[in-house]
């Protein structure tokens, strides 16, 4: 059946990429806009707009009320240099609350972006899987992941509430043509600024990734048929290990992978600000999202897209 979808987000990373597959699939696009530059993008692809910000609660009841279901990809960021992470945490779960408030009792779907990544999950002893409940985050890793756990936590809460509510774990790398702010662009300039490319420790940690095309199929497949309370991980396969991902970087810019000792790696040095995350281990299963939803990742994994050079342009 074909959806009137509202959608948020859609001119991030994955937002255009879901509003594409919507609009392939049938369904018709609603999708907030702010500036004229994002309105000129949205239409081309051909949804229709809603001029406004995730700010307003208000707008968002109205435009989920009129819709037969909600896609929100976008993150109140704006907060973080006045208010920081708790202040995020609040406004991003007010929110979810206020999707509640216009959803409830309906039936239709909310599906919400989340993160596979949980602070904690390192310590499951086995692959996370979809029926892991977010993990509240410890100091060690005070950051957007912890903002994350509480948001999924608030929208898986709202099937109670008759909403079709869900989340989809993105991996911590979400790659594509597109990507020129995600994790892996980071590496890849950290790398050219230093001459070498750094992994953690003996670099056997895991780390998950999907491509950001198969990342939208799972939007669209959670939103059609996806039960309610659910949460779905995004990653494309088996998780990859960091020194795997520092050598293709390596290889492609012709510098060495080597590794950064684990007690001087939250000194300052080569990682900087990503300290706290490069030595996460984050294996995780997809099995219950493709054998629910029937989702099946077909575009080229991680390091099949390194070696498809798009990463490295020619100077």
């Amino acid at each position: 059946m074909n959806m009137r979808v509202f959608v948020t987000g859609g001119t991030g990373h994955i937002g255009p990429y879901i509003i594409s597959d919507l609009i392939a699939a049938g369904h018709e696009v609603t999708a907030l806009v702010r500036s004229a530059t994002a309105a000129a993008a949205v239409s081309a692809q051909g949804a229709k707009l809603r001029r406004g910000d995730i700010s307003d609660l208000d707008g968002l009841k109205s435009a989920a009320e009129e819709s037969d279901g909600v896609i929100h990809v976008a993150h109140r960021q704006d907060l973080l240099p006045s208010g920081g992470l708790d202040a995020v945490a609040a406004a991003e779960t007010e929110i979810m609350l206020a999707y509640g408030d216009a959803l409830a009792g309906t039936g239709k779907p909310l599906v919400v972006s989340g993160s596979i990544g949980s602070p904690g999950w390192e310590g499951l002893g086995r692959p996370a899987t979809e029926e892991d409940p977010a993990l509240p985050g410890g100091d060690r890793y005070k950051g957007t992941l912890r903002v994350r756990n509480i948001v999924e936590t608030t929208v898986i809460g709202l099937a109670e509430r008759g909403v079709r509510s869900s989340v989809v774990r993105i991996s911590p790398i979400a790659h594509s043509t597109t990507d020129n702010a995600g994790f892996l662009p980071v590496l890849i300039g950290l790398a050219k600024e230093k001459g070498v490319v750094g992994y953690p420790g003996d670099g056997t940690n895991l780390w998950p990734a999907v491509h950001s095309r198969d990342l939208a199929s799972l939007f669209r497949l959670a939103l059609e048929k996806g039960p309610a309370g659910k949460s779905w991980h995004g990653v494309e396969g088996d998780s990859i290990q960091f020194r795997e991902i520092a050598e293709a970087i390596g290889a492609r810019l012709g510098v060495p992978a080597v590794s950064i000792p684990l007690d001087v790696l939250m000194l300052p040095g080569y990682f900087g600000f990503l300290a706290n995350l490069v030595t996460l281990d984050l294996p995780a299963s997809n099995l219950i999202t493709r054998q629910t939803l029937g989702w099946e990742p077909t575009q080229p994994r991680l390091l099949a897209d390194l070696d498809n050079g798009h990463y490295f342009p020619a100077a």
